[in-house]
């Protein structure tokens, strides 16, 4: 199914796949090494951050990352090779990542919590040039059967890598932070070498040039976009959830780096299992996968909620399991959202609808950062209990979306 591309697009389709899936293993393995939710809140501790930094990463890194793409999709469909801006994205993230590490080895305290969270916000910023140029790119260069195996099998080499440290975390081998800044000192590295080899895409120029202004009208105009920008908010749960899972298994008395390396095992298992799996699904429908990615995070929670009720939750096997199952839907729901976006947007304005989208969901992300410290009064349970109402909620608005895969 090359229909849906140029000529030229055409023929230089197989070396493009190969690059893109090469560039997009190496950002996802630095994504895995940097981990706001596990790596740097660990890293924060480690070196006597008080705890408010640790809580501010995750907001900082999801709303950093989506919210300036509203501003971002004009320009980059203003420019003729989209592809500028990803490599732009990418030797930035490299460069604050590396800037995370000079932070870490020089400061502690809350000077250290502090420059941790500016040089992420950085980070989160690049992260954006990246996102919102990213599915213009894949669209123009690779055929629409082929987008979802593209990225799901970066997604599966690159947690391969991510296991790796995830086993040495709980060798036992090491026992201090080094291990952990030379994982953020290799991301920022990988960063760079991706933005050089996506630098030698061949991408075909964009006729005219033109900036389409990434305007909120285009939610008005299409109810099936602002039905998606509805699943994907109540999926948001899946990501959301995995602290609450954390809270539960009551890990305090673990070893800390042994603890960290488990939780990493987890997501890394699970993205290595699934996220070929969930991509050649998106292929043939992500919309359907949508649907899947809200009855599994539902059934995780569900069971993780069960486990507390039943005082199984400590058991050593009790939340690795159901947080395994858990990151299983989290990864479908990544797959089968950004395949559906591509899928269904006009050609001419893939960024402005991704844009749209994702500023919608990043100030859904802020709101839940704030709501986070009080869903800690109503405790764990509760709080999963919600997730659960969420991401089943999603599957049945999924329900109604539109099929996008079909031949056009």
């Amino acid at each position: 199914d090359a229909q849906d591309l140029s000529s030229h697009a055409q023929e230089a389709e197989a070396p493009n796949a190969l690059r893109h899936i090469a560039s997009l293993t190496m950002t996802k393995v630095a994504d895995g090494l940097i981990d706001p939710k596990l790596m740097l809140s660990w890293l924060l501790t480690a070196l006597g951050a008080p705890a408010v930094y640790a809580g501010a990463l995750v907001p900082i890194r999801e709303a950093g990352a989506l919210l300036p793409q509203i501003v971002m999709a004009g320009w980059v469909q203003a420019m003729a090779r989209r592809k500028w801006a990803w490599v732009a994205g990418s030797a930035g993230q490299g460069i604050f990542a590396a800037l995370i590490v000079l932070a870490a080895l020089t400061l502690d305290g809350s000077a250290a919590g502090l420059a941790i969270c500016a040089a992420l916000a950085g980070l989160a910023v690049s992260r954006a040039a990246c996102s919102v140029s990213y599915k213009d790119i894949l669209g123009k260069t690779v055929g629409k059967s082929r987008r979802g195996s593209i990225t799901g099998t970066a997604g599966s080499v690159a947690s391969a890598g991510v296991l790796v440290l995830a086993l040495l975390l709980m060798s036992g081998l090491v026992q201090d932070r080094g291990v952990v800044i030379a994982a953020i000192a290799l991301a920022a590295t990988l960063w760079g070498g991706a933005a050089l080899l996506f630098s030698t895409l061949d991408e075909a120029k964009s006729e005219g040039g033109k900036a389409t202004p990434a305007s909120f009208s285009i939610l008005k105009e299409d109810a099936n976009l602002r039905r998606f920008i509805l699943v994907r908010g109540l999926l948001v749960a899946t990501s959301l959830a995995p602290p609450y899972f954390v809270v539960l298994a009551g890990g305090e008395d673990q070893s800390a780096l042994g603890q960290l390396g488990a939780l990493v095992l987890a997501s890394a298992l699970a993205s290595l299992l699934s996220s070929y799996v969930w991509g050649r699904l998106s292929d043939q429908s992500s919309r359907r996968v949508l649907m899947l990615t809200g009855i599994v995070g539902a059934l995780a929670m569900g069971g993780a909620v069960a486990l507390a009720l039943l005082g199984m939750a400590t058991q050593i096997w009790a939340m690795p399991l159901v947080l395994f199952i858990l990151m299983i839907a989290y990864h479908g729901v990544r797959q089968g959202r950004s395949t559906y976006l591509v899928d269904m947007s006009p050609k001419d304005q893939r960024s402005a609808y991704a844009a749209v989208s994702n500023t919608v969901i990043g100030g859904l992300l802020l709101v839940a950062g704030v709501a986070g410290g009080g869903a800690a009064l109503i405790g764990p349970v509760a709080t999963l209990v919600l997730f659960a109402v969420m991401s089943a909620g999603a599957a049945i608005a999924a329900l109604g979306l539109r099929e996008v895969e079909a031949a056009d």
